[in-house]
């Protein structure tokens, strides 16, 4: 099929670089072991992350090692690069790179050739020059900023539970979500539930005693479910005592105070911001055509426009929606549209290796569910529209399909049905943060930060 040895080179390990390297092995197992093919997966982390679960993480109902899936277990065919790529020129077919190793070297970068490029380094948090949001915002795409959370969240409550300064348990019992997006959404919503069961076991904190705030700058939330959906969301998270601010937007959270923009005060220790995500910075350092949004151009057939043997999808990739009536509209950057057009590029490019003509990425978007704490949830799927317990199963089912190996469908199943059988997990491993802490007092030194907790 190929000539000489041909190098592959995937940037990122995300659902797209997963999926991508998955399908290469699946097509080119011949090759792959022959050495006529070689799949490099460069990825900052020796896992990709089913960001779907993370609220089921923080929540406890899901171990956090079972949202992960490791890329070296899965990837056997293909070598896999725990690193980082800093820049990327394509005109000589270079990716710039730097490893934990060049990190200890001192060497400071190094540089690998390729003759076929997939770009998929995903997302990153979408910031906003906010006084205190630096100092005092937690994010939450990451396990680690999951499981951060809630130790953090329990840390609160285990503070309000011991203080005897009324403003202290104030603030440590205030939690201001930003963003009304899936990821706050779900997220508050899970943490609420996860604490309000919590509470039964601490003899001076109730449920009503915590105050939970949703801040949208926008005048809905959850536009993925559709209008209808996204007003009882709102109606459902209210009738629990949360509260929703729509049109309203975070001024600043300097010195532990959230100020919003419709003038409301809120002293907190939780500030989590989930406004929405931005183009990977490495993105910028290529030499490859973007968008005015600073996403990649691409066809219908994944490849970037301009260049060959660039290929891209995924949040870094706009892709024309061949299924859309108005003419010009993208994919939406979701993990629906990832997961197939990974597979979908995957194919492409074996395609190309043999010389054979390209497909186009067609998926008519199916529509989206959400889940709202524990039996309860809200769809919008295929025009139809569910919510409480049918949905939130819906929930439950599509992305246990989803997740990628059977390996993780088995282990989180296996959570799901022992978590129905006994009660919650209500214990927060803050000291997991700063596990030398305690050591390096015992040793006669002085820890960094505070050896319990993260605040």
């Amino acid at each position: 099929m190929v000539k000489e040895r041909v190098r592959i080179l995937i940037v990122g390990g995300g659902y797209v670089g997963l999926y991508t390297a998955l399908r290469l092995q699946r097509r080119l197992k011949r090759e792959l072991k022959s050495g006529a093919i070689e799949v490099v997966v460069v990825s900052p982390d020796p896992y990709m992350t089913y960001q779907p679960f993370l609220p089921e993480a923080a929540a406890g109902s899901i171990s956090p090692r079972h949202v992960v899936v490791p890329l070296r277990r899965v990837l056997d065919l293909c070598k896999v690069v725990i690193g980082e790529a800093r820049a990327i020129d394509h005109a000589k077919r270079t990716a710039t790179l730097t490893t934990l190793a060049t990190e200890e070297e001192g060497a400071g970068s190094e540089q690998i050739t390729y003759d076929e490029l997939v770009l998929a380094p995903g997302s990153i948090a979408r910031t906003l020059p906010i006084p205190g949001l630096a100092e005092h915002g937690i994010g939450f795409k990451t396990v680690e900023e999951a499981i951060g959370l809630r130790n953090h969240v329990i840390e609160q409550m285990d503070i309000a539970s011991s203080t005897r300064d009324p403003a202290i348990r104030d603030a440590a019992l205030t939690f201001v979500f930003v963003g009304g997006g899936y990821a706050g959404v779900e997220a508050l919503a899970e943490l609420e539930d996860m604490a309000r069961y919590a509470a039964r076991y601490y003899h001076n904190v109730k449920p009503e005693d915590m105050k939970w705030i949703l801040v949208e700058a926008a005048g809905r939330i959850l536009p993925e479910v559709g209008e209808e959906m996204g007003r009882y969301t709102v109606t459902e998270l209210r009738r629990r005592n949360i509260d929703v601010r729509l049109e309203t937007r975070l001024e600043s959270c300097a010195d532990r105070v959230a100020v919003l923009s419709d003038g409301a005060r809120f002293p907190t220790r939780t500030v989590v911001w989930t406004a929405g995500v931005k183009p990977h910075p490495v993105l910028a350092a290529t030499d490859l055509r973007l968008n005015e949004r600073g996403r990649l151009k691409c066809t219908a057939e994944l490849t970037v426009e301009g260049a060959e043997h660039a290929w891209a999808a995924g949040d870094a990739a706009a892709v024309p929606d061949v299924t859309a009536e108005e003419p010009g509209k993208e994919c939406a950057p979701n993990a629906q549209h990832a997961v197939r057009q990974a597979k979908a590029l995957g194919d492409n490019i074996v395609h190309s290796l043999r010389g054979e003509p390209l497909e186009t990425y067609a998926h008519k978007y199916a529509g989206s569910v959400a889940s709202l704490g524990l039996h309860k949830g809200v769809a919008h799927v295929y025009g139809r529209k569910m919510k409480g317990y049918p949905a939130w199963f819906m929930h439950r089912v599509y992305h246990l399909s989803r997740v990628p190996t059977f390996n993780r469908k088995a282990r989180v199943l296996a959570e799901w049905t022992l978590s129905g059988l006994f009660k919650r997990e209500i214990v927060s491993l803050g000291s997991l943060e700063h596990p030398r802490a305690e050591f390096e007092l015992a040793a006669g030194g002085k820890p960094s930060q505070d050896p319990k907790g993260s605040s």
